[in-house]
């Protein structure tokens, strides 16, 4: 994990595409993640705009979640309205998937470069790249040329597994967050 003294969480993004048929894809896991830490915490979503919305109060500070309802591409649209609600880039946490990562391998970052994912280069584009990430490993298939049919398919490990992940992932925000203290 990179340097977090900087850090104070005050809204986590979960990175996904809108629709029901997208809902257990590769690509988001990031909404999957923010969907268990709502539930964790008895948050209610409300839409609102490009967006759906929620609060979390974790150790009595409210994060915002977000689940942006514009395509990945386009994923950046929600900063405007972070900036509107005194968030700056500091303070913001995308959760994604990553190529990059073995499948099941979680892992925090503060910055970094987009490494060809769309949703984190639209949020790059309205606000710089230093916030925080929440990678969740995906593994890459064979050929480059499959990456986008391979994000937008669903995991083909098993589901429980996926799920045992997900519950981690959100353990290690919540650690995250507890360690701002």
């Amino acid at each position: 994990m990179n340097d977090m003294s900087s850090l104070t969480i005050k809204a986590i993004i979960g990175l996904g595409n809108p629709g029901s048929r997208f809902i257990n894809n590769r690509h988001n896991i990031g909404f999957r993640v923010v969907d268990a830490l709502a539930q964790r915490y008895n948050s209610q979503w409300r839409s609102r705009e490009d967006m759906e919305i929620a609060e979390a109060f974790i150790n009595e500070t409210k994060i915002l979640l977000i689940k942006p309802q514009t395509f990945m591409n386009d994923s950046g649209r929600v900063i405007p309205y972070l900036a509107k609600q005194g968030i700056k880039v500091e303070n913001i946490v995308v959760v994604h998937d990553e190529l990059e990562k073995p499948f099941g391998h979680i892992s925090f970052r503060i910055g970094g470069s987009a490494r060809g994912h769309n949703g984190l280069r639209s949020i790059i584009s309205h606000c710089g790249p230093d916030f925080g990430r929440l990678r969740f490993g995906i593994g890459r298939p064979e050929s480059k040329a499959m990456v986008s049919d391979y994000v937008l398919h669903n995991f083909s490990e098993n589901q429980d597994e996926v799920n045992q992940l997900i519950d981690q992932s959100v353990d290690v925000l919540e650690k995250i967050i507890k360690e701002e203290e």
